[in-house]
């Protein structure tokens, strides 16, 4: 097909190309669940999944419902997680989320973004995050690799992750929102980082407006 001049058309073009580029894409968070999903992502703040993934096995196996977690005692909480830096903020997190869910939700995650939001360190790339991989709903998480690439792309000039998300909603159906963002930033990390991306490499050259090749 031709250059896809508009946005929308270049965020369907950038789903259809990434789509064959990472066939079976998955979220790289390991989780049974989505009570895991959401403390894995918590974690993943300024912190990478790999390092999630090589703590989550003691946190869920010291606290492996909502109701373990809502009692956990915050220094043994932090050691657990202290790898994953910020670990004081994130214990806090965790237990608020949790103690939410218990008193409030039943011990279950719910599924509205009013809802997932109310829980403490949750916002919308968090919600965003469970919603469409653990819970089959529409949801674009915006992390500083789908709001790099969809910037590059010319499909949005803004940088405040909420308004971006706003953007992007429009331009891609609402069942293929989690897999967009999920190939944007599998390619975000592997062809496109924020200093020197590899253009030469990249399947989205032809029409990205900020393609040096």
């Amino acid at each position: 097909m031709g250059r896809p001049r508009s946005a929308k058309g270049r965020a369907a073009e950038t789903h259809r190309r990434l789509a064959e580029e990472y066939p079976g894409a998955e979220c790289e968070l390991d989780h049974d669940g989505p009570f895991q999903l959401l403390a894995a992502t918590i974690l993943s703040a300024q912190c990478t999944d790999k390092r999630v993934n090589m703590i989550t096995p003691a946190l869920f196996a010291a606290y492996p419902r909502p109701e373990d977690l809502a009692g956990a005692v915050p220094h043994e909480l932090e050691e657990i997680i202290r790898s994953s830096g910020f670990y004081s903020n994130k214990a806090k997190s965790l237990l608020g989320m949790a103690q939410r869910l218990v008193e409030v939700f039943d011990s279950e995650v719910p599924g509205s973004m009013p809802d997932l939001t109310s829980l403490p360190g949750v916002g919308r790339k968090t919600a965003n995050v469970v919603r469409s991989v653990a819970l089959g709903l529409p949801g674009l998480p915006v992390d500083t690799h789908v709001g790099r690439l969809s910037r590059r792309l010319g499909m949005t000039t803004e940088t405040d992750p909420v308004k971006v998300e706003y953007e992007l909603n429009p331009m891609v159906p609402m069942a293929e929102r989690g897999l967009f963002s999920l190939y944007l930033i599998l390619h975000g990390r592997r062809v496109c980082p924020s200093r020197k991306p590899l253009c030469g490499e990249c399947v989205l050259n032809d029409f990205c407006p900020s393609a040096d090749v």
